[in-house]
């Protein structure tokens, strides 16, 4: 089994440009993912591994070969020091393993749904990868068909919406696009479009989710642009009883799609 001890080794200068740039990642068309959770989701979400390096001091090659039984790839295997380790790695805990992924097609042309009355979170423009990973988490506790990212402003593979996400965004069906593509695919699919806004809208436990619908939520500063909020079926308002007219992206898109799923399960 190789083995990396040195910090200076060019595999090791590659991953950490994997880290730290998006231009790395769309380039090379692969990315980092460390964390044996990670990994794990990443492997059930179909993604294929094309190394995994790991400090054995940390993770053993006993649980090494356990993890490789989850994968239908072949990852070359790499043992490497605890310096390069602690070089490589991106969180403050340490579980010992990271691997290199190869990144799939997130095209619309590319998403099939599979349900006649699909529930689709829509988000426009979203900038944090906290905010991002908090979406692709609430989208995959309340299992919604598909995530839209209309307009993407950051690298979905950024080592910050992988841990924020704890791995969803390796088994949540996502797909990105502008938002005149996104609004021509959900036209095209029959899927009514609830735009979460201020103006012209109904408080969200008094309209229906049990058709196709899409929840759109926009940036908690700027909201949803005009295109979206004429293309809307219906905008939808979470009624607020203190000082502020919004709240966390996240919180309030996670407010909705739940509201959803209680109407879609009497």
């Amino acid at each position: 089994m190789k083995e990396i001890t040195s910090t200076q080794n060019s595999l090791i200068k590659q991953l950490l440009l994997l880290q730290e740039k998006s231009r790395n990642r769309k380039k090379e068309g692969i990315f980092v993912i460390e964390g044996t959770r990670e990994i794990t989701l990443a492997i059930k979400g179909g993604y294929t591994l094309q190394r995994i390096l790991f400090q054995q001091d940390i993770f053993s090659e006993a649980q090494l070969k356990s993890l490789l039984l989850e994968t239908k790839s072949s990852p070359e295997c790499i043992c490497i020091s605890k310096e390069v380790y602690e070089k490589l790695t991106y969180r403050s805990s340490t579980e010992g393993v990271i691997a290199v992924a190869v990144a799939k097609s997130h095209s619309l042309s590319d998403l099939h749904l599979k349900k006649t009355k699909p529930l689709i979170l829509v988000a426009e423009a979203p900038e944090k990868p906290g905010n991002i990973g908090a979406l692709l988490r609430t989208a995959d506790a309340a299992g919604v068909d598909a995530v839209l990212i209309a307009n993407p402003k950051t690298d979905l593979y950024n080592p910050n919406i992988i841990r924020s996400s704890v791995g969803c965004v390796f088994t949540t069906t996502i797909a990105m696009g502008t938002t005149t593509e996104i609004i021509d695919f959900l036209r095209d699919q029959g899927i009514n479009i609830f735009c979460a806004a201020l103006s012209a809208s109904k408080p969200y436990t008094e309209v229906s989710f049990n058709q196709g619908v899409a929840i759109v939520v926009g940036t908690e500063d700027e909201g949803l642009t005009e295109e979206w909020l004429s293309n809307s079926n219906q905008n939808i308002i979470i009624p607020m009883q203190g000082v502020i007219d919004s709240m966390n992206v996240s919180v309030a898109a996670a407010i909705l799609v739940f509201e959803a799923k209680r109407q879609r399960s009497m």
